[in-house]
């Protein structure tokens, strides 16, 4: 039906209506009406279906990550990575560097396996970046972005600041500096070691080793370049940004309870958390008391069981040795052995999703699978970072 058959047929239906109640026969006008009005609902679902085939015409995707399943007649949406013959396909990639399906792979068929990065299956993928979130000691607190690589976005977009401004026409506004962040395209690699004895096990005993393996080394890898990456090949570091403001403690000295509230002087984010080794905080705060005798730091029983640090009611982040410093008495180097940050001030972006590659290392005749994800971070905001620094004399 095209439009101009409709308003024609339509204009009909009107003109004899309005004779029909003009001869006062009104059950016939009314029955004209009701045809008046199934013509605009047949108008209506006519035009929307061929628009929606316009949409359809020439769509068709290379490669679709979705595939139509379902016993009851109704096609339901199922992702193509959740099958359970993707995942056993991608198992016998990861143990025995079986080739993944065609079907499942949007690639030339003359590439060669090797060379083809694999997908995760999504809910694999999803429990590793669960384990990370677990697993870590920083992860959880930053602030988690997934903006494609290379491109410039504002720091307004990622920490959103409200600014007051004047009422109508013509008044003066208050105006917000934006500045700008680009995230580069860092690749971070994990060998995954799998057991010959995982092989032989259901998919869900297959996928917590490898969770497990994938959790573990990236957590660690990421959570390292959040406090010191360099910002070349990977993220950069907290503690290579410029802090607000420094405590020197003089080489041969320890920590003091005036150190402590300097710093808290300092810090005017009460988001902020101290970050530092348990054997820092252990060695130089735990039995610090003030000049009444109170106790400056505690240590108390959290609710899953894991102890919560605290220094002058602010709370302490324990990390890994291998993140940063420790504090000694004697120093090669300056170390920074103490910070306090607000860690949503650190973007950390991943702008691609983790995937699986194979590849045989000649020098030592394996096969080896590593997982890769794209991904960079820095801080955008370091008006709270205050650093506790031990000084080489």
């Amino acid at each position: 039906m095209n439009r101009e058959k409709y308003l024609a047929d339509r204009q009909a239906l009107m003109d004899t209506a309005n004779q029909l109640i003009a001869d006062g026969k009104i059950d016939e006008a009314n029955e004209a009406m009701n045809k008046v009005a199934e013509l605009d609902n047949t108008y209506d679902a006519v035009a929307k279906a061929q628009a929606n085939l316009n949409a359809l015409s020439g769509a068709i995707p290379e490669a679709n990550p979705f595939i139509y399943s379902g016993t009851t007649g109704e096609r339901e949406i199922t992702d193509m990575y959740e099958s359970d013959e993707y995942k056993k396909a991608f198992m016998g990639y990861v143990m025995r560097g079986e080739a993944i399906p065609a079907k499942f792979v949007n690639a030339d068929a003359t590439t060669k396996t090797s060379d083809i990065p694999v997908a995760i299956p999504t809910t694999t993928v999803q429990k590793i970046y669960e384990k990370m979130e677990n697993l870590g000691m920083i992860l959880p607190l930053v602030t988690q972005t997934s903006y494609a690589g290379g491109v410039s976005v504002p720091t307004s977009s990622v920490k959103p600041v409200a600014s007051w401004v004047s009422e109508g026409t013509g008044s003066d506004k208050q105006k917000k500096t934006v500045g700008y962040i680009s995230f580069a395209s860092y690749k971070l690699r994990c060998a995954v070691a799998m057991t010959y004895e995982v092989d032989n096990m259901a998919y869900p005993f297959f996928e917590s080793q490898f969770v497990q393996n994938v959790a573990n080394a990236m957590t660690k890898a990421k959570e390292t370049a959040i406090i010191k990456g360099a910002g070349v090949g990977q993220p950069k570091g907290i503690l290579k940004e410029t802090a607000a403001a420094n405590i020197n403690i003089t080489e041969g000295s320890k920590i003091t309870y005036a150190d402590l509230c300097k710093a808290e002087g300092e810090e005017n984010d009460d988001a902020a958390v101290w970050v530092m080794t348990k054997k820092t905080y252990m060695s130089q705060i735990a039995g610090m008391v003030d000049a009444d005798g109170q106790p400056v730091a505690r240590v108390n029983m959290g609710i899953g069981g894991r102890p919560e640090y605290s220094i002058l009611g602010r709370r302490v982040v324990i990390v890994n040795p291998d993140y940063m410093d420790t504090f000694a008495e004697t120093v090669t180097a300056d170390s920074v052995v103490a910070f306090l940050y607000n860690f949503a001030n650190y973007i950390f972006n991943s702008g691609v999703a983790l995937t699986t590659k194979r590849y045989y290392d000649e020098d030592t005749d394996d096969t080896i699978t590593k997982a890769i994800e794209v991904c960079d971070g820095k801080s955008v905001l370091n008006d709270s970072l205050v650093t506790v620094t031990v000084k080489n004399a």
